[in-house]
């Protein structure tokens, strides 16, 4: 039997799923220059952005799950 939690995570990643179809449908050509220009940001960059999105995630689950 899943857990609850196992059930929220995988409703998260098809939410992520849809996200980013729906981008990818909708603006194909601004898609591709994001992807381009994410491989031209230095890593540091993307790792702080990335480190700042997970946490930003995270404290949106926490404030609706409190």
């Amino acid at each position: 039997m899943r857990s609850i939690a196992f059930a929220d995570f995988l409703i998260g990643v098809g939410i992520l799923f849809v996200l980013e179809g729906l981008l990818f449908a909708a603006s194909p050509g601004w898609m591709r220059k994001a992807m381009k220009s994410a491989l031209a940001t230095p890593d540091n960059i993307l790792r702080a952005v990335g480190i700042g999105s997970a946490v930003a995630g995270l404290i949106l689950i926490w404030f609706v799950r409190r």
